[in-house]
């Protein structure tokens, strides 16, 4: 058995964290299936319900609505009430959930089955990897971490493909359905290969004021985002909402600045790394979501590409990332997040520019686009994964939940600016030109989360800075910690 350093702990991983290392990534295939899934099941659903395009967007944007708007009470109660109790009971509703969507007898009750199923994921999301993350120690975790995003790059491959076959085989609803089992399987091993953790300083109580405030303060800027090409940007309604939103979220800052167990816990942001993850992910997400709505409907709109075909030259890519999810994860603990993430981050903003200068009204779908995403690749699995670790790299354990679901609401919120940006430039130009100019947003947006992680993100492992930190008898990466 191989420890590190007089008193630092043991690098041994147990069979017990890799057991729920393997649970959780099960987890994250299934969500990350779920939504690459039921993109390619928009016409058969829309012709079985004779829905309009506006009802169809909303099996989609409700859902996105529903994750961001309950992440940050998932997490917190994740880390007040216990993961393992808030997880499992997150599984079964979102088992649920899928169940009513693939019985849906309409349009309106499927919308409402997907809200079900978004406040199942947004509860079950921060648990699993707070569940996980204790279990491994501190110099292995980003290891733990490109597993499981790995995983979810696995998801996003084989999603389209998985849909297609679902569909011609059966139904929709299968692709709905096929959660049901994976969902029991996560509940019977879940039961078993988790162990219960929570903060030890939490009492078990949640802001009964700060919830609905935050709740409905990011469930309207989330709908006026997701709604501002539909209602256009100047509609009263998108303008309400957006202001109202902004205004109750700043309002939940200030109130969690002074209530005793807030929603926001913004002592996280007195960390470095975590407020350096958190202010590159921003510029991040909205270049990702924005290149990948880019590639897809370049493919199919702009080429003409078949459903399949489009699957087919898009699968490289996310295969790519999910043996550099693996190599980055184990770098990451060796060296740190600073380059890996700031490499990624610098590859996927050359990507879009090599789409720019060699892609062209005539389809080059194997020789040009498919090389060129493999570099994009390269890019997503060095960093997709890596944003979750290096975020709690410096966190301690007991509020693992909280920062996690930190992360992810930032995320959401700007995963659906992204695309609200992408649809806006495309509408304004024509043709291959929107693409380029699409392209070039997306070419900034990384370069300036590159910038902001190489020049505000600590230096080293998260396992060296606390070595340091202990050894010098200061606080593990303060605003003072070089």
């Amino acid at each position: 058995m191989s420890t590190m350093g007089s008193g630092q702990e043991s690098d041994v991983v147990t069979r017990q964290a890799w057991l729920a290392l393997a649970v959780a990534t099960l987890v994250s295939f299934l969500v990350v299936i779920d939504i690459s899934v039921v993109n390619v099941s928009f016409p058969t659903i829309q012709a079985d319900f004779d829905a309009s395009e506006t009802a169809l967007s909303w099996i989609v944007s409700g859902y996105n609505i529903g994750v961001a708007a309950f992440l940050l009470l998932g997490g917190r109660l994740a880390d007040s009430m216990g993961r393992k109790k808030v997880f499992l009971p997150g599984v079964v509703l979102f088992m649920v959930g899928s169940l009513l969507c693939g019985i849906a007898p309409g349009i309106g009750f499927l919308i409402a089955a997907r809200l079900v199923q978004a406040v199942g994921g947004a509860v079950l999301m921060p648990a699993s990897l707070a569940l996980v993350l204790p279990e491994f120690p501190l110099s292995r975790r980003s290891t733990a971490v490109g597993f499981w995003g790995a995983t979810g790059s696995l998801g996003a491959a084989f999603g389209p493909t998985l849909g297609s076959v679902l569909i011609r085989l059966g139904s929709w609803r299968w692709v709905f359905l096929i959660n049901v089992p994976i969902c029991l399987l996560v509940l019977v091993l879940g039961k078993r290969v988790f162990r219960e953790s929570r903060n030890p300083d939490a009492k078990g109580r949640i802001d009964f004021v700060g919830v609905p405030i935050g709740t409905a303060g990011i469930a309207l800027v989330m709908l006026a985002i997701v709604q501002s090409e539909q209602w256009g940007f100047k509609s009263p309604r998108v303008v309400v909402s957006a202001a109202v939103g902004v205004a109750l979220v700043g309002l939940l800052v200030v109130r969690s600045g002074r209530h005793p167990v807030p929603l926001i816990d913004l002592s996280l942001f007195r960390f470095r790394s975590f407020a350096s993850c958190n202010g590159a992910v921003a510029f991040y997400s909205m270049g990702f979501t924005s290149a990948v709505l880019l590639n897809s409907l370049m493919l199919q709109g702009l080429w003409g590409c078949s459903i399949l075909e489009t699957g087919a030259a898009l699968t490289p890519s996310p295969l790519m990332a999910t043996i550099t999810s693996i190599v980055g994860g184990r770098w990451a603990d060796r060296y740190g997040h600073r380059w890996l993430i700031g490499l990624g981050s610098l590859l996927l903003a050359i990507t879009p520019i090599l789409y720019l200068v060699l892609l062209e009204e005539t389809p080059h779908v194997w020789d040009r686009f498919v090389p060129i995403s493999l570099l994009a690749g390269v890019g997503v699995g060095m960093s997709i994964s890596s944003w979750f670790s290096a975020a709690v790299s410096d966190v301690e354990p007991a509020r693992f939940g909280v920062a996690n679901a930190t992360l992810r609401t930032i995320m959401q919120v700007f995963y659906g600016i992204g695309i609200s940006v992408v649809i806006t430039l495309l509408a304004t130009r024509e043709g291959l030109a929107g693409y380029r100019t699409g392209w070039l947003w997306v070419a900034v947006m990384m370069l300036l989360s590159a910038v902001l992680v190489i020049f505000t993100f600590p230096a080293g492992s998260s396992a060296g800075r606390a070595v340091n930190a202990s050894a010098g008898g200061i606080v593990r990466n303060s605003p003072a910690t070089p």
